[in-house]
């Protein structure tokens, strides 16, 4: 064997031994990451420009390892932490369906931040004091952070080149390069989702009166939380009846054609003018107009519903639709019969109020309308709020869905009776 082969192969020694403390120092500090370590298998890669994992591997470049661990000891340690914790945060699975770049930073500042929260000893690099001065002043202005809070700060308030350049630079540990969506894992989204669920029951044991784990938490709940596209919660709202179209599904072709060739023109039997179709009839919206929720956000919201309500089969050609404004009062109620009235409202109408909130005068203005009779079979109402108002305390006859945008938080409380559906931006922009 040659000196450059000893060379190489005592480095890679060298560099295994120094990724086990790595991944042993965390398994003594930080019980709670047990299983999801053992899921994660670190494995050399010669060439790779630092680290990065697939959601299977740690991946590392050994000389690279090496170098690093020689300037600063504690950053073996901090990077395998650093990937660990995009992974039970969900990170890398949303990846696809986000501005990249930006996602990407969120992410990094949202795992550092949660590290620096840990203030565990062996975890230190020179660079932390710079960034807990950037995260510090962002933390004042939304509170613990997750990537998801943080990525719509950003996006809300925008964020000029150069500062995303300084950001990168200074919050960067590993590459993303794994992080596009790939046919085949060997660890699937959902088993990494059972992981942090795994993480943070354990974590409640752990931290208790131990270390600070607010951010670890925050993230973890976000990690876990359920999804539920909004489009599909609509369905709850339909209501089975008798449709005026044809009935495919009951009707016999064969019939149909021999009548036809062996009578010339003369089927013999017709296609049934009706089916059993489970569509939209009665449907309450109500808008929020009070001066915390931006315009824009309402006019998306609309849209967005309108786009889902007017697609394949959603109502039937009879609608008896309200649209609702309310801030401390009823402001406005508009009815939508039929697609046109529907397009028109979203083209021309102008939202009205934008003073203090107050859920009550809506469910107030609805029982008015069932009492004289304005519905035939109204299934529920959907509000679009930020939720900071007065709910009523009756439960209403009908099902009743308050929708509020996703902030990375677990947004306001709501009534027992009521569904919260937290709303992702990106599905709002869709």
């Amino acid at each position: 064997m040659s000196d450059k082969d000893n060379n190489t192969e005592k480095i890679e020694l060298i560099a295994r031994k120094v990724m086990d403390y790595a991944r042993d120092s965390i398994l003594v500090n930080m019980r709670f990451l047990d299983v999801a370590l053992s899921a994660l298998k670190a494995e050399q890669r010669r060439g790779l420009s630092g680290f990065a994992s697939d959601g299977e591997k740690l991946y590392y470049d050994p000389v690279f390892l090496l170098k690093s661990y020689q300037e600063e000891p504690a950053f073996a340690v901090r990077m395998y932490l650093h990937i660990l914790f995009h992974l039970i945060f969900y990170h890398s699975f949303r990846y696809d369906k986000l501005d990249k770049e930006l996602w990407k930073l969120s992410a990094d500042m949202a795992v550092e931040a949660a590290i620096l929260e840990l203030e565990m000893p062996g975890l230190g690099l020179r660079s932390d004091e710079e960034k807990e001065r950037k995260l510090r002043g962002i933390r004042q202005e939304i509170g613990a952070l997750n990537a998801e809070k943080l990525y719509r700060y950003f996006k809300n308030f925008g964020i000029s080149a150069k500062e995303r350049g300084e950001l990168s630079l200074l919050f960067f540990m590993d590459s993303h390069v794994y992080w596009e969506p790939r046919e085949e894992l060997a660890i699937t989204p959902q088993q990494w989702k059972k992981l942090s669920e795994r993480v943070q029951a354990d974590l409640k044991s752990f931290s208790r009166g131990k270390t600070k784990s607010e951010s670890i938490e925050k993230n973890l709940a976000q990690a876990v939380k359920d999804r539920v596209r909004y489009s599909d919660l609509l369905s709850r709202f339909t209501v089975m009846n008798e449709d005026m179209q044809i009935n495919d599904d009951e009707f016999d072709y064969i019939y149909y054609t021999y009548g036809l060739k062996t009578y010339g023109n003369m089927p013999l039997v017709e296609p049934l003018e009706y089916r059993d179709s489970r569509k939209i009839r009665d449907f309450v919206i109500a808008i929020d107009t009070s001066a915390s929720c931006r315009g824009s956000l309402v006019q998306a919201f609309l849209q967005k519903t309108y786009a889902i309500l007017s697609g394949s089969d959603t109502f039937f050609k009879k609608m008896n639709v309200h649209i609702i404004q309310c801030d401390h009062e009823v402001q406005r109620d508009t009815k939508i019969t039929g697609a046109d009235d529907l397009d028109y409202f979203l083209k021309n109408e102008k939202l009205t109020g934008f003073g203090s909130t107050d859920f009550r005068p809506v469910f107030a203005h609805v029982e008015e309308l069932l009492n004289k009779g304005e519905f035939e079979n109204l299934k529920g109402l959907v509000y679009f709020t930020d939720g900071y108002g007065v709910y009523p305390q009756k439960m209403p006859p009908y099902d009743v869905m308050f929708v509020f945008l996703d902030n990375g938080d677990e947004g306001p409380d709501v009534p027992p009776w009521a569904v919260k559906v937290l709303l992702d931006y990106e599905e709002l922009e869709e």
